[in-house]
């Protein structure tokens, strides 16, 4: 019996896979999805066995991921329903359904522990937030919960009223980093860059800002106060983005973020 199992093989489920592959065993994990295709693919690429249907993967794990879109939540809860029992953990991914929503379509007594990583897991940077009763879970569960997303990435516990906020700060926010490289790398090449020395000067630019954020746990407006010297480049830049209303634009779209995450039930 395989210790962790995966529902669903789409964006999010694969890049967890991949980076939960990285601390643990093959043999240690199933997972299926929802065709023949991508089941072979990943096979193929993991070396991790699959079933062919969701109860049978609920079945042959402890640690079951729902790594499904909210919208095939129902159809997945009604496979999986008498297959998850009170010696589960289940895992769900999706932003906005609610851990009592879960309980009553699995029944009052499982156990639920709501998750939202995002995708740099792939690579082992990912942010989790993590939603659970903690009375429900044995030390040791709790223990492997945290040793899966801390295989790939850092994780915090957070109550789970704020999962929607965490949704804007680490779940979706990844797609507003890659427009700002994006737009950036836009500007260097107008300038003379080529496309590739354009992505690897801006990217490396905010990896580097944000491990100084995490590093020196300086506020961001200090950090940033230093690179702008009086009448220098930098507080010319800053200047053109406040007037740009570049604040009100990432404001904006943490509240279509939250309100679309709160929308989803």
């Amino acid at each position: 019996m395989a210790e962790i199992g995966f529902i669903g093989m789409g964006n999010m489920g694969y890049a967890l896979l991949k980076g939960v592959l990285k601390r643990f065993p093959a043999e240690s994990i199933i997972f299926t999805s929802k065709t023949d295709k991508t089941r072979q693919k990943v096979f193929l690429e993991t070396q991790v066995e699959y079933t062919q249907s969701n109860a049978e993967c609920a079945n042959a794990c402890k640690y079951v991921i729902l790594a499904v879109k909210p919208q095939y939540y129902p159809t997945v809860l009604k496979q999986i329903r008498y297959a998850v029992t009170e010696d589960h953990v289940v895992i769900s991914l999706a932003p906005g359904i609610t851990i009592k929503s879960l309980k009553e379509s699995l029944g009052s007594d499982r156990r639920i522990v709501r998750a939202m990583p995002n995708t740099p897991a792939l690579i082992g940077e990912g942010m989790t937030g993590l939603s659970y009763r903690q009375e429900e879970l044995l030390p040791e569960e709790l223990d492997m919960v945290h040793k899966i997303f801390g295989s790939v990435g850092k994780y915090m516990d957070v109550e789970e009223q704020l999962m929607s906020a965490v949704v804007c700060a680490s779940g979706s926010s990844p797609a507003f980093v890659y427009q700002f490289i994006e737009a950036l790398a836009d500007g260097a090449v107008k300038y003379g860059l080529s496309r590739e020395q354009a992505y690897t000067f801006t990217a490396q630019a905010v990896l580097g800002a944000a491990k100084m954020v995490l590093n020196t746990g300086e506020h961001p407006a200090v950090l940033k106060d230093r690179v702008c010297s009086p009448g220098g480049t930098t507080i010319a830049g800053v200047a053109a983005l406040e007037d740009a209303g570049m604040r009100s634009a990432i404001l904006k779209a943490c509240d279509a973020c939250y309100d679309r995450a709160e929308s989803i039930k």
